[in-house]
């Protein structure tokens, strides 16, 4: 897993230099621009609690489904607390901080 997440920065931080360097245009002509992103201690906290989440259930969120399809039903629970996780962020957005 190290490997494909690794391999996917390294790629992207390639690709993103050479569009910078070479002014890469979209196929409509118009030029790509990256915009600098504010942080936040949201995303540290988002981030801790999606790791905490995918290292106690094990499994990545996508495969889940699949997980359902071999027979393992306890992965319910997680899709569950997923949609719960999910619904709880949409019901209070607007009030977290931006």
């Amino acid at each position: 897993m190290y490997g494909v997440i690794g391999t996917a920065v390294v790629v992207g931080m390639i690709s993103v230099a050479l569009i910078k360097k070479f002014k890469v245009k979209t196929i409509y002509g118009e030029p790509i621009l990256f915009h600098p992103k504010n942080f936040n201690k949201g995303q540290i906290i988002g981030g801790i609690t999606f790791g905490l989440g995918w290292a106690l259930t094990g499994a990545c969120p996508g495969p889940l489904f699949a997980q359902i399809g071999t027979g393992a039903w306890v992965v319910f629970v997680f899709i569950l607390s997923a949609i719960a996780g999910t619904w709880t962020y949409g019901y209070f957005r607007e009030k977290l901080p931006h």
